[in-house]
């Protein structure tokens, strides 16, 4: 349905996007992964035809849209990361605006508002001015307008970003609705690993402006399929051990928690012992010890070599 070619963008020499070829098929809910700087929002830029590649292309259902980009304006919506809504203005009179804009005649406008505005739950504050809405309510009248004009593809840019829990639920609610039950094809951007694991059917990871790894979340995870994910709790932090623990023979990667330290390592490897001998040598104690089969977020990790929000 909706494909990048050999996308490039450079700005003063230097390439943002540097050959990305990804497809999304129609239903399909798609997550596409990222450091910060990865390249991620300007390749959705490019996608919602923003911005102009330096050379590559952008097809729906075959034809170029960078030549056409009225085309895939007519069956897009896409929920930016910054909030886009007039404060001073109520959120029905903010739809009513954003519905003009795609040209929707009075009665059907009204009936859209509506129905859009059930669906992300704020019908009954529909005549609150913006200003006065939290930030998860405002989030969710940003996706209500993303929404008015029935697009057959959604790109959802962090759309949960610092939003209160419940807010954040009807979010991912209201992406399955479209997803399962509209037949809308999504393309999802997020900072919480879990979400993409929930919502999306495969998954495309970006780093340096490249797609560096591709498939379903199984696909992905058999990445690690040689690997262990050790999670092991001590008494206190100590920055010394996590850096021996890197240095022991089969540990992977090491990363810090809020009570200790997760390890990968290489699968069929007992490096337990060591790690108890290196903790009990800067007088820390292993309090627990979990392993765990390899996630999407650990995946993620060795391939990138840092978390997501870094």
């Amino acid at each position: 349905m909706l494909e990048t070619v050999d996308l490039h963008k450079a700005f003063k020499g230097k390439h943002v996007v540097d050959g990305v070829s990804l497809y999304l098929d129609e239903g399909e809910s798609v997550g596409l992964l990222g450091p910060n700087g990865a390249g991620k929002s300007t390749t959705i830029s490019i996608i919602s035809s923003l911005m102009k590649p330096s050379s590559g292309d952008v097809r729906l259902n075959g034809a170029s849209m960078i030549r056409h980009p009225e085309h895939i304006r007519s069956v897009l919506g896409v929920v930016p990361q910054e909030i886009a809504l007039y404060e001073e203005l109520s959120a029905f009179e903010n739809l009513k605006f954003f519905g003009s804009l795609y040209k929707l005649k009075k009665e059907k406008l009204s009936a859209k508002i509506q129905e859009v505005l059930e669906m992300v739950g704020l019908r009954d504050r529909q005549k609150e001015l913006i200003k006065t809405y939290s930030g998860g309510m405002k989030r969710r009248i940003n996706i209500a307008a993303a929404l008015l004009h029935d697009p057959k593809i959604v790109i959802m840019d962090e759309p949960t970003v610092g939003i209160d829990p419940q807010s954040r639920n009807h979010i991912l609610e209201t992406v399955r609705l479209l997803n399962r039950e509209k037949g809308t094809t999504v393309l999802y951007t997020s900072h919480y690993m879990e979400e993409v694991e929930q919502l999306c059917s495969r998954v495309y990871i970006m780093d340096h402006g490249k797609i560096i790894a591709s498939g379903t979340n199984e696909e992905l995870k058999r990445i690690l399929s040689g690997e262990d994910t050790l999670h092991i709790q001590l008494s206190k932090p100590s920055q010394e051990l996590v850096k021996d623990v890197q240095k022991l023979e089969a540990v992977l990667q090491v990363e810090e928690t809020d009570n200790g330290i997760k390890l990968i390592v290489a699968k069929h490897k007992n490096v337990l012992s060591s790690v108890i001998q290196t903790a009990e040598h800067h007088q820390v104690q292993v309090v627990n010890i979990n392993v765990h089969t390899p996630s999407l977020e650990d995946v993620f990790l060795h391939l990138t070599g840092r978390k997501l929000r870094d």
